[in-house]
């Protein structure tokens, strides 16, 4: 047998740059409340969010997404030409085909990329991150823009007060390239795939005049975010060598501020772990709520680049993913 020819890279990866958007229209927990029965204590208590962000007049998941990337990568001082690869992760893009990485290709006037998107909802961000360090270090690209981009009140059941709530418009984005040096640690993740129906959007063929909504099981979600996913979590940051001593932050999906209270309390991390809270004032945006909590972070400059972040998502699936990295 004639032996084949394998690619290889760069020895190590990491994020060169964070961009990120929201929607533009503001929307408070009084607003909320004249949408839904419920009080602006009860909203803030249960989920720690004082108010969201969606999508104006003229705005989409299109426009959140070509924002977030036109700054990741000129951030990350290349031109979209310099990018080999676009991965997204969505659960908002309403066609099926072609995908929004192929579209997103087409704006920003990028010269002839890989181009997919994956489905994993709130974990497609750390999912699309481990693909993007793969590709780097095995040479079959140089530079990979990864994209979350989610607009969530377009799928909101105004008629369920128990989730309605929750959920917002947002896309981050960064590029991953080559490193000298380790920067993004082994990923640990997985799946609950007898659990697949506690979160889900409605099948497009059964849907009523209104279109497809947001479902979510909550109880059974907090219950696994704040057991199973916590031990995901001490696995990926054992995995990177580091200890909880040594860690700068954590920036888990903003999925509801009590679960982060809760995955705090059992990871034992130190009060100097700075905690991305970026739920407060968005909401939850899905697989776009790790890199707009980070972005967040190194913009407020409660984290610096080169920090160390541990990141971790969940979501429908029900699936998981999380990594320890350095911030760009």
């Amino acid at each position: 047998m004639v032996p084949l020819k394998s690619s290889t890279g760069a020895q190590y990866a990491r994020l060169m740059s964070v961009g990120a958007a929201r929607g533009s229209r503001v929307v408070t927990n009084a607003e909320m409340c004249t949408m839904i029965d419920s009080t602006d204590e009860w909203i803030t208590q249960r989920t720690g969010i004082t108010e969201r962000r969606w999508v104006a007049e003229g705005e989409d998941v299109e426009t959140l997404a070509l924002e977030a990337a036109s700054k990741a990568i000129e951030r990350a001082g290349l031109q979209a030409t310099d990018i080999d690869a676009i991965i997204v992760s969505t659960v908002s893009h309403f066609q099926q085909t072609p995908s929004l990485a192929t579209i997103m290709a087409a704006k920003l006037g990028m010269d002839a990329p890989a181009a997919f998107d994956i489905s994993a909802a709130c974990a497609g961000f750390c999912y699309g991150v481990s693909l993007a360090e793969s590709m780097v270090r095995s040479g079959s690209a140089t530079h990979v823009l990864v994209l979350g981009a989610e607009t969530l009140s377009r799928y909101t059941d105004f008629s369920d007060r128990s989730t309605a709530f929750l959920f917002s418009d947002g896309a981050g984005a960064v590029v991953v390239g080559p490193s000298d040096t380790p920067a993004i640690g082994p990923t640990v993740w997985g799946s609950k795939p007898e659990a697949y129906q506690v979160i889900e959007i409605d099948d497009w063929r059964t849907a009523g005049d209104e279109g497809p909504k947001i479902h979510m099981e909550g109880r059974e979600v907090f219950k696994w975010a704040t057991t199973a996913i916590v031990g995901k979590a001490v696995e990926a940051l054992e995995a990177s060598g580091l200890t909880p001593d040594e860690l700068d932050c954590f920036i888990p999906h903003q999925a509801n501020n009590r679960i982060t209270d809760s995955m705090l309390r059992h990871l034992k991390l130190p009060e100097t772990v700075t905690v991305g809270r970026d739920i407060i004032r968005m909401g939850n945006s899905s697989a776009a709520s790790i890199p707009l909590a980070m972005e967040e972070l190194l913009e407020s400059g409660q984290a610096k680049s080169g920090d160390s972040a541990l990141i971790i998502g969940f979501g429908a699936g029900l699936v998981f993913a999380g990594q320890t990295l350095l911030l760009p």
